[in-house]
């Protein structure tokens, strides 16, 4: 994944939250942030004890509210750091977790958590929407903190509403109605190959999977893989309604590296053969003063706060992009996708895991 070093999101320090108090009886509190009273929402228990995989199933439907208001919600202090814990609470949530993503290692023996993306511990990974560049993406993403890293490594998020809200409207109408433009060159060990991504070793397959979803592609020599395809920039949520400013522009555009990153890519691949890169939907190249105005809003508009270990983090991958922060120390975030939608036919039509 590109990225840079940046300013990045106002930091939450700390466990401190304000709460709302909760009623008689029940077994978990809703509270915020002290620096972040929008997002995101704080599920902590009232007491010792508490079944969270039961509580989660029992009211998913609050759960489902709290994330259309607030774009994310942080579940604190029910446990330590686990993965099965955190898959058991994901699951409870969203029972069609995705199995199928190329993009990340897979987490163990699980079929359904990944690990977080590898990548340099002194850089940032950029913000994005999870698989906003891809013909379907989950509706959520769930993280959570099983080794917590001495420094650092916070997963800030931006609330995808404002950052289109405060935009330069000129500059957002573009972006709706030019779209975006994503060509990936799969470079064996620059980036995860293509069978791994496609999930086979069989070009016919790849060559089938792109015409079926829509995307172009051509083979490099040596047997790598270019693929190229449109997608919006700009889209409704298909509950809320509202607008959100949905890509991976920021994560794609070379101007996310740094520059002898980028001098060195450009010299052994060519600026057409970049492991990553998105242009206008029409083939346009976007200035990097542009790509440079959008992260820098987004890092304005974000938030952050310090992992604990046991925390769960749940977001509305369209109404949230998340990123990440240089760290020190060990660090172990483990990832799972749910509530999988999209397609060429109808981009808000949800699908269960089993029809892939």
């Amino acid at each position: 994944m590109n990225a840079v070093t940046s300013p990045g999101p106002r930091p939450l320090l700390g466990a401190t939250r304000r709460s709302v108090p909760a009623a008689a009886g029940d077994a978990v509190t809703f509270g915020f942030l002290p620096e972040s009273p929008s997002t995101p929402a704080v599920l902590t228990p009232s007491g010792p004890g508490v079944d969270l995989p039961g509580w989660l199933r029992a009211n998913r439907d609050e759960i489902d509210a709290r994330l259309l208001r607030h774009g994310a919600v942080l579940l604190r202090g029910f446990h330590g750091g686990s993965v099965e814990k955190f898959e058991q609470a994901a699951s409870a949530l969203c029972s069609t977790l995705f199995r199928e993503y190329g993009d990340l290692p897979r987490e163990g023996e699980s079929e359904r958590v990944y690990q977080s993306t590898p990548y340099p511990e002194d850089l940032s990974i950029l913000f994005h929407n999870e698989s906003s560049h891809l013909p379907q993406w989950p509706m959520r993403q769930f993280f959570s903190c099983v080794v917590a890293p001495l420094t650092g490594g916070q997963t800030p998020i931006v609330d995808c509403r404002t950052v289109l809200d405060r935009m330069r409207p000129e500059l957002a109408e573009e972006f709706a109605a030019r779209k975006l433009r994503y060509v990936r060159t799969f470079i064996e060990g620059v980036d995860v190959s293509w069978s791994r991504f496609y999930g086979t070793d069989d070009p016919a397959e790849v060559e089938r999977k792109c015409a079926e979803e829509g995307t172009s592609f051509e083979w490099t020599p040596g047997g790598g893989l270019r693929t190229s395809r449109q997608a919006d920039a700009v889209l409704h949520h298909p509950v809320t309604g509202e607008r959100v400013f949905f890509n991976q522009l920021a994560l794609h555009h070379p101007s996310a590296l740094d520059a002898e990153t980028r001098a060195s890519l450009a010299e052994i691949c060519g600026e057409d053969g970049m492991p990553r890169n998105v242009f206008w939907g029409d083939g346009g190249v976007i200035d990097d003063a542009v790509v440079t105005e959008v992260r820098e809003l987004m890092d304005r508009e974000s938030v952050a706060f310090t992992w604990q270990e046991g925390d769960v983090l749940i977001i509305d991958n369209m109404l949230v992009a998340h990123s990440r922060s240089p760290f020190t120390g060990p660090r172990k975030i483990v990832v799972a996708l749910g509530d999988m939608t999209g397609g060429t036919a109808d981009p808000h039509k949800a699908q269960s895991e089993e029809t892939h």
